[in-house]
């Protein structure tokens, strides 16, 4: 690609340098032949005082004189002066054209032509004190072209500076595009190599970011591939671990408890079977929460859209966990409003609320408190529900929405849950078009707020 960009600029340049280098030559050549010709016409108009004044102050026609009129002549200017009955009295012609003509190898040596196809005729009177005394009759190129030597070696001087900036300006535009070329190119190169290593899986490669320009927009795009990548294997693999944790710590107990059944050390009586069933159900929650996350995650999870009385569903759900609240010694205030008609999916809502409300219940201890308020916002509906338990340490806090992350690390059965519960409440606010967000500190409970609208657009079926 270097190579390709460098010979691109480089026919760029050439075409640009070609291009300039025709029109300076036209210009030229035309403004100095429009010269040319203008100063022909200016030394014929002055040429009939001059022979007179020559003539008059020396009293008759000196050699001197002309010589000096001759040697101002235009190359290829003939002129024959005659007396006015026709008699020729002499003829001038520019010494050094009359030189060179008597050798037309000069004219070759000095890159003259000259061959004139047209002239032109005009005749001059010279007049005196007693009127006209000669007559000039006077023959010149039709057509001016540079003849004096003089004017040859301008043109020469300029075409050769003209050609010398040119070869200048080459030189520059090779450095200017190999360096153009080489600064382009190798931020790619750096992102060829680097896409390939994180082919072939190592994920923390980082590429530097040297401009704000196209390249180096992606270069941080880059990286923030790269980053996300690390971080997406970094959840895959917590995952794998989580769901392992997850599924062993139930299955060991059952596994226990059918042993000790078998080996009878243990009675199958209602208590223990029902011990094992209150596994079942925790491994059968985990399942049906991870399908739905995934499902979720996905955007093919599609709700179904009717009316709910958003009181009556969080009252539902309250008196649900009522009897698991009052027998943990916590308080549960909720202060309910008169009915708050939405658009929504009750199921879904059902299950946001009672994931909300039951960690809540989980991370607080007795006597703590547990208060849900719910409030009318023009077009929106805000629910929060505040607890007095552990809180959450403020670095956990932009990770307690993914799945499997707890802010205790002991995973604890008591308090640990599937760890999904929030991943899930947090899925089911975006689909409907909600926002769930959360404050807390440490020791002194937390408080979720669920922001929803009271009517869901178009884009709501899918996260």
């Amino acid at each position: 690609m270097r190579k390709r960009l460098f010979l691109s600029f480089l026919a760029i340049i050439l075409l640009t340098l070609l291009l300039s280098i025709l029109s300076v030559n036209f210009v030229f050549q035309k403004h100095f032949s429009d010269y040319l010709a203008r100063s022909t016409e200016v030394t014929l108009e002055q040429l009939p005082e001059r022979l007179s004044s020559s003539f008059f102050s020396h009293g008759c026609w000196n050699s001197d004189s002309l010589y000096n009129i001759a040697h101002s002549l235009p190359f290829g200017t003939h002129i024959v002066i005659k007396e006015p009955s026709g008699k020729t009295i002499l003829t001038l012609i520019n010494p050094m054209e009359s030189m060179l003509k008597n050798d037309p190898g000069l004219w070759m040596d000095m890159g003259l032509n000259y061959t004139i196809e047209e002239w032109k005729n005009k005749t001059l009177m010279i007049s005196g004190p007693n009127g006209v005394f000669a007559v000039a009759e006077v023959r010149y190129p039709a057509r001016a072209k540079v003849l004096n030597p003089a004017d040859q070696s301008f043109i020469s001087a300029i075409y050769q500076s003209l050609f010398l900036a040119g070869a200048l300006a080459l030189i520059i535009g090779i450095i200017l595009s190999y360096w153009i070329s080489r600064r382009l190119t190798s931020p790619l190169q750096g992102l060829t190599k680097a896409v390939q290593r994180v082919g072939e899986g190592f994920l923390d490669e980082q590429v530097p970011v040297a401009t704000k320009d196209e390249v180096g927009q992606l270069a941080t795009a880059f990286n923030g591939m790269a980053e996300s990548l690390k971080k997406q294997e970094r959840l895959r693999k917590q995952l794998t671990a989580d769901i392992a944790h997850e599924l062993r710590t139930p299955l060991t107990s059952i596994r226990s408890y059918i042993e000790a059944f078998q080996d009878g050390v243990l009675p199958a009586d209602k208590e223990n079977l029902a011990i094992i069933n209150e596994e079942i159900e925790r491994l059968t929650r985990l399942s049906s929460d991870l399908k739905d996350l995934n499902v979720a995650e996905m955007g093919a999870l599609r709700p179904y859209l009717t009316q709910v009385n958003l009181s009556a569903l969080i009252d539902k759900t309250v008196n649900m966990l009522s009897p698991l609240i009052q027998e943990k010694g916590i308080s549960l205030t909720w202060h309910k409003p008169e009915s708050i008609l939405i658009e929504g999916d009750e199921y879904l809502l059902t299950r946001l609320f009672y994931n909300l409300l039951h960690n809540a219940y989980k991370f607080t201890e007795s006597p703590g408190k547990i208060e849900v308020q719910m409030e009318l916002r023009h077009q929106e509906v805000l629910i929060t529900i505040s607890d007095s338990g552990i809180g959450i340490p403020e670095e956990d806090l932009p990770f307690i929405f993914e799945r499997f992350y707890r802010s205790e690390k002991s995973r604890s059965r008591e308090t640990g849950g599937t760890g999904i519960g929030l991943a899930l409440a947090q899925q089911i606010a975006l689909l409907h078009q909600g926002t769930l967000t959360v404050e807390s500190c440490p020791d002194k409970g937390s408080r979720f707020m669920l922001l929803l609208p009271l009517t869901i657009g178009e884009k709501s079926t899918s996260v």
